[in-house]
C-alpha cells in the first residue's frame, strides 16, 4: 500500500503551480512557477505529511503576492468549483482547479500571513473549506481573534454549504484530534454551545456527526454540561437527534455518568444476578479472550440495561489501569435469562503497551459493577 503521505508529492505541487500561475495571469500579477515548484519540491520525498505540507506553505509564503489581500484573491481565483454534497475528492487534484490536499499548505499560508487581516483570511477559509477543510486552519483565529470568530461561525451556521456548516462545529471542537487545542473552550465551551444548538438537527447527518463529537470532547472535561443538555434535548427528540445524542454521551455511558444513564432510562441498579466466564484462562499476547456473560433477571417489569466491561491491564511497574470498552445495550424482560458473548483480541497496538500478569475483567450494568473474572497474560 502505497504511504499516505504521497498524496502531497512533486505532481501535486506542479498542478497547484500551474493553477496559480494561471490565476497570476489572469489577474497581471506575478507568480514564479518554477520557483515555487523547486522551493516545494527540495527534499520532499524525505519528509513526512505534514513536513511536506509546512514546506509547501513556505514556498507558498514566498512565491504568492506579499499584500494579503491580493495573495488571498489570486488563491480564491485558483480554487476548482465547489462540490454538490457532501462528498470531497481530498486525494485528486484535476485541472479544474485547486482542491482536495493540496489545499491543507494553502490554509496554513492563510494562517501565517492572514491573523493580521482575519475578516479576510476567514472569508478564504469559508471558500477553502467547501473544497478540503478548514477545520485545522480556523483554530488561530479562534484563539486570536475570539469575539470575530464567533460572531462569523453564527453566520455560518445557516450556511447552504454543508462543509461550511460542519465547519462551524467541527472547527470550533475543544480538542480536536491533531488540531491546536482550544485551551479557552476546554476550560469555558459556553461560546460554542449557541453554534451546537443552531446545529444538532442540521439536515445533514454530516453535520450532525461533528455536532455528536463536539459534545463528546465537552463531556471530557465538563460532563456535568453535556449531562443537562440531554435532560434539555433529548426528551422528544426526533430519531435522527437521539442518534447524535446517543453518540454524544458514550464517554459518559461508558464512564458510568448517572445523569447520562437516567436520561437514557439506565440508571436503575440492575435487579438480578450476572456471571461472567473468560476463555481461556491463560493467553498469549495476539490472541483473544472470550466473554461470556450470563444475566438472571429477578424483577417484575423489563430493564433498559447499559452493559459495558472494564479490563485492567497490567502495567510496567506491576499496578494496573483500568480501560472501558463498550458491551451491549439491551432491553431484558421480567424474568428472563440472557447469555451474551463478545471477542476481545488482545494484541500489540500504537497506543498500549501489553504487559504480563493477571488482567481483571469487570462487569458494568447501569455504571455499577456486577461481576469479573481474569485471565493471565503472557507475553
Amino acid at each position: 500500500m502505497e504511504p499516505f503521505k504521497n498524496l502531497i508529492d512533486e505532481a501535486l505541487v506542479r498542478r497547484m503551480a500551474a493553477h496559480l500561475a494561471r490565476a497570476a495571469q489572469a489577474a497581471m500579477q506575478r507568480f514564479d512557477e518554477k520557483a515555487f515548484v523547486a522551493a516545494s519540491t527540495r527534499g520532499l520525498a524525505a519528509l513526512e505529511m505534514k513536513a511536506r505540507a509546512m514546506q509547501i506553505a513556505t514556498a507558498l509564503e514566498r512565491a504568492l503576492p506579499a499584500d494579503f489581500d491580493t495573495a488571498a484573491a489570486l488563491i480564491e481565483a485558483a480554487l476548482a468549483p465547489a462540490p454538490d454534497g457532501e462528498a470531497l475528492d481530498f486525494a485528486r487534484l484535476g485541472e479544474a482547479g485547486l482542491a482536495g490536499w493540496a489545499l491543507w499548505p494553502v490554509g496554513e499560508f492563510v494562517v501565517r500571513r492572514g491573523l493580521a487581516q482575519p475578516e479576510r483570511a476567514l472569508a478564504v477559509l469559508h471558500a477553502l473549506t467547501q473544497r478540503f477543510s478548514a477545520e485545522f486552519a480556523i483554530r488561530p483565529f479562534i484563539a486570536a481573534h475570539p469575539g470575530l470568530a464567533f460572531a462569523t461561525l453564527a453566520r455560518w451556521a445557516g450556511d447552504p454549504s454543508v462543509h461550511v456548516r460542519r465547519l462551524v462545529s467541527e472547527g470550533s471542537r475543544p480538542r480536536l484530534p491533531w488540531g491546536m487545542r482550544l485551551k479557552t473552550l476546554v476550560d469555558d465551551p459556553s461560546p460554542t454551545l449557541p453554534l451546537l444548538r443552531a446545529l444538532q438537527d442540521d439536515p445533514s447527518g454530516y453535520v450532525r456527526r461533528s455536532v455528536a463529537n463536539h459534545l463528546n470532547d465537552i463531556a471530557k472535561d465538563h460532563p456535568a454540561l453535556v449531562a443537562a443538555w440531554l435532560e434539555e434535548h433529548l426528551p422528544g427528540a426526533p430519531a435522527e437527534r437521539r442518534a447524535l445524542l446517543r453518540h454524544a454521551s458514550r464517554t459518559l455511558v461508558k464512564q458510568g455518568d448517572a445523569r447520562v444513564l437516567a436520561a437514557w432510562g439506565q440508571g436503575g441498579r440492575f435487579r438480578g444476578e450476572a456471571t461472567l466466564t473468560l476463555k481461556p484462562a491463560r493467553l498469549v499476547l495476539g490472541g483473544a479472550v472470550q466473554l461470556t456473560l450470563e444475566l438472571r433477571s429477578t424483577a417484575r417489569s423489563e430493564q433498559a440495561l447499559a452493559v459495558d466491561y472494564v479490563v485492567h491491564h497490567v502495567k510496567a511497574n506491576g499496578g494496573t489501569s483500568p480501560k472501558v470498552f463498550k458491551g451491549w445495550q439491551l432491553t431484558l424482560a421480567p424474568r428472563a435469562t440472557l447469555a451474551l458473548e463478545k471477542r476481545h483480541a488482545v494484541r500489540p497496538i500504537t497506543t498500549r503497551t501489553y504487559h504480563a500478569g493477571r488482567h481483571r475483567v469487570v462487569v458494568q450494568i447501569n455504571g455499577r459493577p456486577v461481576a469479573e473474572a481474569a485471565f493471565t497474560l503472557r507475553v
